[in-house]
């Protein structure tokens, strides 16, 4: 009687462990409406049909668990098994390599763009990311950056002396320095609130953040520059990849290649709309520079690209203008 208690409570526990699910809290820091914030969900849904329930994607949104500042670490240490960080965040961990996406006119369009990230250049830039215990899974797109500021900008000196709330990079610092402007450091969800009390004057964002952060509530104006690139890397904490069953981590790589042609598509769509949203508010003025203006800032940001050039590699950068045929000393 007693060994068949013992047998009877071994099986329920197999049972118990076939059955169990696998959980995987997914961490971001923008708003749920974003292109990162949908195809978050959507991962969540493919991975939870393709695994057919063995893994449960929890989505948070808009910090709900953690600033962007602590995010990264809570990675590492696997608080949160699952982020999207932009690709400025891996400059701090060492892996510098990653602020060529920071360099000012680098890209001309995706098709440039995806050169990189869907390629040999930014898979190996991934691998990078593994001795800091961090497996890359893919890149999203979410957008090339516009200027907001509550006074017009069109020319260069249009940005000087002005606060600029950028993401941590020495890039991006040397970038707003270029034109003039003083470069403030800040978590994302601490703009909107910075902007609203005149702590910085302005920021760069792609149009869907702008505005799904209601940033046009407290910008009179925005310039369409697209003079760079704001994309993320989905990232898990490498020791718990590793240790999933081999059939449910190719079932969740399935699932992320779903996810990121999805990714990819809504990030335009999205921008687009949300600029007409911009629009149609009457809050700020929306202004297209001219070709002669979006020249004058581009050679007034081609200095970014010598002076910081050994932050990145020079190799990394030659790799990057091979693909995008992008050469600042011809500017």
């Amino acid at each position: 009687m007693k060994l068949k208690t013992i047998l009877a409570a071994a099986l329920l526990a197999i049972g118990l462990s076939a059955s169990a699910q696998t959980v995987i809290k997914f961490s971001h820091v923008v708003a749920a409406d974003t292109p990162k914030g949908k195809a978050s969900e959507f991962f969540a849904k493919k991975a939870n049909e393709l695994t057919k329930g063995k893994v449960k994607v929890e989505v948070y949104a808009n910090s709900a668990l953690y600033k962007d500042k602590e995010e990264m670490e809570a990675l590492q240490i696997g608080s949160v098994q699952m982020l999207a960080p932009s690709l400025a965040k891996f400059g701090p961990l060492g892996v510098k390599e990653f602020e060529a996406f920071d360099f000012p006119f680098m890209f001309d369009d995706t098709a440039e763009l995806h050169t990189i990230t869907q390629g040999p250049v930014g898979a190996a830039m991934l691998a990078k990311l593994e001795p800091k215990g961090i497996k890359g899974l893919a890149y999203w797109d979410n957008g090339f950056k516009s200027f907001s500021a509550n006074t017009p900008m069109k020319m260069p000196a249009d940005y000087k002396g002005k606060k600029f709330r950028i993401q941590s990079s020495k890039v991006l610092e040397e970038q707003i320095r270029s034109i003039g402007g003083i470069a403030q450091v800040m978590a994302f969800s601490e703009v909107y609130q910075a902007l609203q009390t005149g702590v910085v004057d302005g920021t760069e964002n792609p149009i869907s953040n702008f505005y799904t952060q209601k940033m046009h509530e407290v910008q009179k104006h925005l310039s369409i520059t697209n003079h760079g690139y704001l994309g993320y890397a989905v990232i898990v904490n490498k020791k718990f990849w590793d240790a999933l069953p081999a059939d449910v981590r190719g079932q969740l790589e399935q699932a992320m290649k779903e996810a990121t042609v999805y990714a990819n598509k809504i990030a335009q769509e999205e921008n687009d709309l949300s600029l007409a949203g911009v629009k149609k508010s009457g809050k700020t003025t929306v202004y297209e520079p001219t070709k002669e203006e979006r020249l004058a800032l581009k050679k007034a940001m081609a200095p970014v690209h010598i002076k910081m050039a050994d932050r990145v590699g020079k190799e990394t950068l030659q790799e990057f203008y091979k693909a995008t045929g992008f050469d600042p000393a011809k500017l």
